[in-house]
């Protein structure tokens, strides 16, 4: 089974020939890991990249995410069936609860079961969730059982560092991705990244890369531009000193870039 690749290709908001371009530039670059969901709407057009790359579908790490309208009693694996054919592909790596139920309007139990039963049918290598709180992350473990929950993928970013979370992760062994890693390219503007960054000849945008990935984070920005993608690829040669490290820490400012009127109470 294929470990996620630490560097990953989001494509939250991207469709059409954007879409296309964007992953066809991403693989050719070298990423091997893409991140979509079922309510980006653009799992076909993922289908379509996957079926014409020259990159066999063995080597590379597909994620997709069940939206919240699909976790009533028998509803999770059909729609996991459907995105499996939109994708072009007999199985996921992995599949994630997009957002925990609004007002738990459906028991997790009811859809975190599925999607077990999904695992055990083969349509997806590991399962997970995203944007659970601490409290939502006992309750999965509680139903599933330690381990059952590979992945939980939320926001992080120098701006919203989310600990509490990510340490229970950690505790938990459940390995986290983090998602909005530039916060919308907030920390692009930021001067302590701006002068870490030129310590080391690179961007902010890679100085928050670079530090995600070396408290070993999953990351997957979201870029169109083939030079962006070619310079977020290379965050993953940077090395930042515990100092930096450190100093990198104190950007935290509860800055949420992911907050619909459904989301759970966070942490």
């Amino acid at each position: 089974m294929m470990n996620m690749p630490p560097m990953g290709l989001g494509t939250f908001r991207l469709k059409g020939e954007p879409l296309l371009a964007t992953l066809t530039n991403g693989l050719e670059l070298g990423y091997r890991h893409i991140d979509t969901a079922q309510i980006y709407d653009n799992e076909a057009e993922v289908g379509t990249v996957l079926t014409r790359s020259a990159v066999s579908r063995q080597d590379i790490y597909l994620t997709t995410k069940v939206w919240t309208s699909e976790f009533g009693p028998g509803k999770l694996i059909p729609s996991l069936e459907v995105s499996l054919e939109k994708l072009g592909t007999d199985y996921l790596d992995l599949a994630l609860i997009h957002w925990p139920s609004p007002k738990d309007e459906v028991p997790m139990a009811v859809y975190l079961e599925q999607l077990a039963e999904a695992k055990a049918q083969g349509l997806t290598r590991e399962i997970g969730v995203s944007n659970f709180t601490v409290a939502q992350l006992k309750q999965a473990i509680e139903i599933l059982g330690p381990g059952a929950i590979a992945h939980q993928q939320i926001e992080v970013h120098p701006l919203l560092q989310n600990r509490k979370v990510v340490e229970f992760c950690k505790a938990h062994g459940i390995a986290v991705t983090a998602y909005m890693p530039l916060a919308y390219g907030k920390v692009l503007s930021e001067q302590l990244l701006m002068e870490i960054g030129k310590r080391h000849g690179v961007s902010a945008a890679q100085v928050s890369l670079a530090w995600l990935l070396a408290r070993n984070m999953a990351v997957i920005p979201s870029s169109t531009k083939r030079e962006h993608q070619a310079t977020n690829l290379a965050a993953l040669d940077i090395t930042l000193s515990s100092e930096e490290m450190a100093v990198i820490a104190t950007l935290e400012r509860g800055e949420r870039c992911a907050n619909p009127d459904f989301a759970p109470a966070w942490d």
